[in-house]
């Protein structure tokens, strides 16, 4: 039998917290090499490697750390970085599509036009760090927290999020266009402006400053005039 709570419309919903990584890398070893087409790499390190425009397809990395390594045009399509660091990479153009990131840190990255159209990412977090134009257009994230970083212009477009945290982020120019969110946590926007796709904000949480930043976006889309 539904309680009176149940019956209550203003009755608050408790949002359910992405479930953080906890990467507890092993001792590595130092690796000077470049990247291969479904290569392994376990337990390395890749430190300060300039792995502009090399072929990673279908690799795989378990629990590495890539830290200041640069990724300009690098092909990493399907590629999958399970139980790893990356720290401080950068690049443009950097090429990830279709590819899995599961238990992974992402901390201070500059990237700009990364393609992760149609990547899984599962218990991932960004922390710090600025992106361009992040392609996630289909893509699937499940408990991912994004930290302290700048989005300009990211594409949700047709993505799927399900339990993911934005927290003293600056997001910009975004493109939440057909995509599906349950339990996305905006309220730690500190910068928040939706270009397109407000309409699919259906199953996220905002705060009521951002509600009033939203509104006139809100009303035109629903055929509200607003007047004196």
């Amino acid at each position: 039998m539904a309680t009176r709570a149940d019956r209550d419309p203003n009755r608050k919903k408790k949002v359910a917290g992405a479930r953080r990584p906890e990467v507890r890398l092993p001792p590595l070893e130092a690796y000077g090499g470049g990247l291969e087409p479904d290569g392994d790499y376990d337990g390395l390190e890749l430190a300060g490697l300039d792995l502009t425009g090399q072929s990673g397809e279908g690799a795989r990395f378990l629990d590495c750390a890539l830290r200041e390594c640069g990724l300009d045009g690098a092909r990493l399509t399907g590629a999958r970085f399970l139980d790893s660091v990356l720290t401080g990479v950068r690049g443009v153009g950097t090429e990830l599509a279709g590819a899995q990131l599961r238990d992974v840190e992402v901390v201070e990255a500059r990237l700009g036009g990364a393609q992760l159209h149609g990547a899984v990412l599962e218990r991932v977090v960004v922390r710090g760090g600025k992106i361009d134009y992040l392609n996630l257009r289909a893509a699937k994230l499940r408990d991912v927290v994004f930290e302290g970083c700048v989005l300009s212009e990211p594409d949700f477009g047709g993505a799927v999020l399900e339990r993911v945290e934005f927290v003293d982020c600056v997001l910009t120019g975004v493109d939440f266009t057909g995509a599906r969110l349950t339990d996305v946590d905006l309220r730690g926007v500190q910068r928040l402006e939706i270009a397109r796709g407000v309409e699919s904000l259906a199953g996220a949480v905002i705060s009521p400053p951002q509600l009033l930043d939203l509104a006139p976006m809100l009303a035109a889309r629903l055929g509200v005039r607003v007047e004196e």
